[in-house]
């Protein structure tokens, strides 16, 4: 999931090139709803979500036993360490900064679904 729609939508265009499926959440809480009803490969978790943050719903998800698993990464705006630091405390498995570089987004993809 990307708050920021512009960037989605360029992110969605260029995974799918990749030939991945994408499902995208409006908010954390749908978040939440769709890792469960879905059962996804890989989640892209944006930090900064509305209703409930990204790190929130990793949260939840992480406390779901049929979704521990699941890898997340988590997509950020912030640089600091601390921000990724908090990332991996909640159970993401990666964390990238926007701007995005494709090249290490997708091999971090690849890597987690190995």
């Amino acid at each position: 999931m990307e708050d920021n729609a512009p960037l989605a939508q360029v992110m969605r265009t260029f995974l799918e090139s990749q030939d991945f499926d994408v499902l995208e959440a409006a908010d954390g809480e749908a978040a939440v709803r769709m890792a469960e009803a879905e059962r996804p490969d890989l989640i892209l978790m944006d930090v900064q979500l509305p209703l409930l943050s990204g790190f929130e719903a990793t949260r939840r998800i992480r406390q779901k036993f049929a979704l521990a698993s699941i890898p997340i990464i988590a997509v950020t705006g912030f640089a600091m360490e601390q921000d990724a630091a908090s990332a991996y405390a909640v159970g993401c498995n990666a964390y990238i900064t926007k701007p995005y570089d494709m090249d290490e987004l997708l091999a971090t993809i690849q890597r987690l679904l190995k």
